[in-house]
């Protein structure tokens, strides 16, 4: 993103927080980003519940540390960046292993979403399951560049890792889905293409 795009971002929340409503900042955050953070949180877990929760974390967090970016990315990989580490934590907590225990021998949440729901009636949902069984790092790479619309710069500051490196797990990416497509069965993948 060019450095006049990350200047207007920095100038805007600059003025949100020291001349206006933290809530009102907030809340216009949570209208042009709820979807992408809830997206994200999805891909990254792979559980319509723990994304939901996610994203209320991941406001809450902008909200209390929105007087700390400083504009060197855009509003929206900040955002990202709180997300990615919001899952992090969540996967580090002893919390999470014995719940997640809990529901695997209990049975829980095994009735499917409004969104697994809706999903299984289209042709996405193949793509969809296909990319879901891509390993993390390379499921995250084509997520963010292909649904999030990031720039392979900004994707390697998100990340931390170097632009060549997004690059390559970004080609290893889509050869890998475009393999699984093809053994698909015919006429399952209706030619959608990433």
């Amino acid at each position: 993103m060019s450095d006049e795009v990350n200047k207007v971002d920095f100038d805007f929340l600059k003025t949100m927080t020291y001349g206006m409503d933290k809530n009102a900042v907030l809340h216009d955050l949570m209208v042009d980003y709820g979807n992408d953070v809830w997206n994200y949180a999805f891909f990254l877990t792979k559980q319509a519940d723990l994304s939901d929760d996610i994203s209320q974390d991941t406001f809450l967090k902008v909200y209390e540390k929105i007087h700390t970016y400083r504009g060197g990315s855009s509003i929206k990989t900040w955002i990202l960046s709180i997300v990615r580490n919001t899952v992090r934590d969540y996967w580090r907590s002893a919390w999470k292993k014995k719940v997640t225990l809990t529901e695997k021998l209990l049975g829980f949440g095994k009735h499917p979403s409004a969104e697994a729901e809706v999903l299984a009636d289209t042709e996405t949902k193949a793509l969809w399951e296909i990319v879901l069984k891509l390993p993390l790092k390379l499921r995250e790479v084509l997520l963010l560049y292909a649904h999030h619309q990031l720039s392979i710069a900004e994707i390697a500051a998100l990340l931390q890792l170097s632009e060549g490196t997004v690059k390559s797990r970004l080609f290893r990416a889509r050869a890998k889905v475009s393999k699984m497509m093809e053994q698909a069965e015919p006429g399952t993948m209706g030619g959608m293409l990433l």
